[in-house]
């Protein structure tokens, strides 16, 4: 197990998907944190609407809530993604980038309990909100 530092983590940028769509460090606090999605060209669709897709709006509430969840635990421990379920309210706002936040309000041995909102900078105006769960899949802190 490695210790989990959030701030070291997000330092040099994401890599992997996180990184190829652009997912930036926005903000975090003791149980949950939060990540700003730019919009770009390529982020639309096929809609032509100038809307954020669906695809890297869930991408990024996953990738806040897996954050989550190691920063409450302190520790980097394997997850995966057990259940997930995004409620969309609403589609995104032509040519604008989404600030996505997970929450980790409960961790029980190794099941950890997320939520989240995204929005594009007023969280009383959601364009989705999270629930999920992940499951730890190498040694338990």
């Amino acid at each position: 197990m490695l210790s989990f530092d959030l701030l070291r983590f997000v330092r040099g940028g994401f890599g992997g998907h996180g990184g190829r769509i652009g997912i930036e460090y926005h903000d975090h606090g003791t149980d949950w944190c939060e990540l700003a999605l730019p919009w770009r060209e390529d982020l639309t669709g096929d809609d032509r609407t100038g809307a954020m897709a669906a695809g890297p709006v869930v991408s990024l509430l996953d990738v806040a809530a897996s954050l989550a969840v190691w920063h409450r635990r302190g520790q980097f421990v394997p997850h995966a993604t057990l259940d997930l379920r995004l409620d969309h309210l609403r589609a995104p706002r032509a040519n604008e980038g989404v600030i996505g936040r997970g929450e980790c309000y409960r961790i029980e041995e190794s099941v950890s309990f997320v939520r989240g909102i995204a929005h594009e900078g007023d969280p009383d105006d959601p364009i989705a909100h999270l629930v999920g769960t992940y499951m730890v899949t190498g040694a338990r802190p």
